[in-house]
């Protein structure tokens, strides 16, 4: 069982983690909205050759699928808080066999529900 100092010192890896990770995501979307305003506003800049609305797509592909990736992050964080917060006692066993994830790897991901 981890000791009331290992929780509090995930919970706060936790916190800050979810912090980070949103004010990423909310950078990458707000860069996403002025490229897009700036790309409709200025007719003139938009792609005209085949090659560069492809190349457009691609990274407007890339940003979502990393926006997805950062939004699933979040979730496995609030899961973590969740668990935390309702069963702390229990937090940090392995989903799979019941067993104490080591503390190493909650440092290291502090949501991770596996050994």
């Amino acid at each position: 069982m981890l000791t009331r100092n290992q929780l509090q010192q995930i919970e706060r890896r936790l916190l800050a983690e979810r912090e980070r990770t949103l004010a990423t995501l909310n950078e990458s979307q707000a860069s996403a909205a002025e490229g897009e305003l700036a790309r409709t506003s200025d007719l003139s800049e938009a792609p005209t050759h085949v090659a560069e609305r492809a190349s457009e797509t691609e990274n407007e592909e890339l940003e979502a699928e990393l926006a997805a990736r950062e939004i699933m992050q979040i979730e496995e964080i609030d899961a973590a808080l969740e668990r935390l917060y309702k069963r702390p006692q229990a937090f940090g066993r392995c989903e799979r066999t019941g067993q104490q994830i080591p503390f190493a790897r909650l440092e290291i991901v502090p949501w991770a529900r596996t050994c």
